[in-house]
């Protein structure tokens, strides 16, 4: 059957009441994921909720005075900065480069942090005395900070050599949308600046550039990929990257155990090829605009292991194998790994597509050329149909592990009290 229409504007205003609440934050989870994602026309509005930039129980009004206080705090943060460090205001860019080094120097001269691209807010004279509380307050905020000034300076250096690399082939960055690269590069400096746990780390200006160009607002990206980065710290630092790497092999293993076996040969180094996928949510691998919905998708959590959906799952093949057995056996609900996040059924969906061709490969240099094969051609349909199979399967298999194991117990608690009546009788 056709898959269910994208979540449009009709739809998403129901989902409100008269008041401007979200009523059921369930319910918009499961259309975004149902629907492959978000109608372009409302994705602006939708991610501010799906990203945490905006509670689910706000009402309408409450959410125009909190995009006002971010609009203010963001400002007040970027202020201090600058401040800090002024020649930060000057990007370093490869004068080979010539179409973002006359850019950098006009945003250099005629930049003021006051003005922010994508403003939206109520910033009339009738509102001067709530703008200058807030202001208060912000600035009284980002003084209170501690910015270790050498640390910052370092994430700078970083950041003006990755943003150059950002996917300037998207039409958000072509011709006059090449400023577009210098709003970036204060938000992801404003990021290290107030997130020294996590400051910058490489990849950072794909998965922000991802924000910018889908809410067109510097305040908006910038808050909706902070709620972000907090719920994926972890993915920043080593430890983060090996634990989700060992998730991954392990599920394989439950799905595949001789592609498994195959890709953790001495000479392959396991699945740490797949790192840049899950780390940017597969952001090259697909068409960009699938590649987008499919970061919605992901972003809904809907379908997770201890979601109702999974529970529902497992409830029903636990029913299936019950009345099978004739009532004999009837185990609790089985406990199913929740570390295996969906994102991780999408990379083991895409793993096992391309099965044929990764047991072809001999060594890493082959790998990474399979990897870069992927760039942009892999079918979103087919790879979200291959995830929800092996889901599915997976929660179905925990449930037969679990009637195994118990028969099996069953088994030898009766072998071994029939012993123990064999010796008194």
């Amino acid at each position: 059957p056709p898959p269910p229409p994208r979540l449009n504007a009709h739809t998403f205003q129901q989902l409100f009441d008269a008041d401007g609440r979200l009523v059921t934050e369930s319910q918009l989870r499961k259309l975004v994921f149902r629907g492959g994602g978000v109608d372009p026309s409302i994705r602006k509005d939708v991610w501010k909720f799906l990203f945490g930039m905006y509670p689910y129980t706000s009402t309408t009004r409450e959410r125009k005075a909190l995009a006002l206080e971010h609009h203010v705090r963001y400002k007040m943060m970027k202020h201090r900065w600058l401040a800090l460090i002024p020649s930060s205001m000057k990007m370093r860019v490869d004068e080979t480069d010539k179409e973002l080094y006359e850019v950098a120097l006009a945003y250099q001269q005629t930049s003021d942090a006051c003005n922010l691209k994508g403003q939206e807010v109520d910033l009339s004279e009738e509102r001067c005395e709530q703008i200058a509380f807030l202001e208060l307050q912000a600035k009284v905020y980002a003084d209170r900070q501690r910015i270790n000034v050498h640390e910052l300076h370092e994430a700078i250096r970083i950041i003006d050599k990755d943003v150059p690399r950002t996917e300037r082939v998207l039409a958000y960055y072509q011709n006059e949308g090449v400023i577009n690269l210098m709003v970036l590069r204060d938000i992801l400096i404003t990021f290290a600046a107030f997130h020294p746990d996590v400051s910058y780390a490489q990849g950072m200006n794909d998965l922000v550039s991802r924000f910018l160009e889908v809410l067109d607002s510097e305040v908006d990206a910038y808050w909706c990929c902070s709620f972000y980065f907090e719920k994926i710290a972890s993915d920043f630092k080593e430890e983060g990257l090996i634990r989700k790497i060992r998730l991954e092999e392990e599920l394989l293993k439950e799905l595949d155990s001789e592609l498994h076996a195959h890709l953790l040969r001495d000479n392959l180094n396991g699945l740490t090829f797949c790192h840049r996928w899950l780390f940017l949510g597969f952001q090259r691998e697909f068409e960009h605009s699938e590649a987008i919905c499919l970061f919605e998708i992901l972003s809904s959590h809907h379908l997770e292991l201890n979601s109702l959906e999974a529970e529902k799952a497992r409830d029903l093949e636990r029913m299936s194998r019950f009345q099978r057995e004739e009532g004999e056996v009837r185990p609790e609900m089985p406990l199913a790994n929740a570390d295996y996040t969906f994102e991780l059924f999408i990379c083991a969906a895409i793993l096992l597509e391309k099965r044929e061709m990764l047991l072809q490969c001999t060594d890493e240099v082959q790998l990474i050329q399979f990897t870069n094969s992927l760039q942009g051609t892999l079918d979103l349909n087919i790879v979200l149909q291959r995830a929800e199979q092996a889901f599915f399967g997976y929660c179905n298999k925990s449930v037969v592990d679990c009637f195994k194991k118990l028969c099996t117990e069953q088994k030898k608690r009766s072998l071994f009290g029939l012993n123990l009546t064999d010796l008194f009788f």
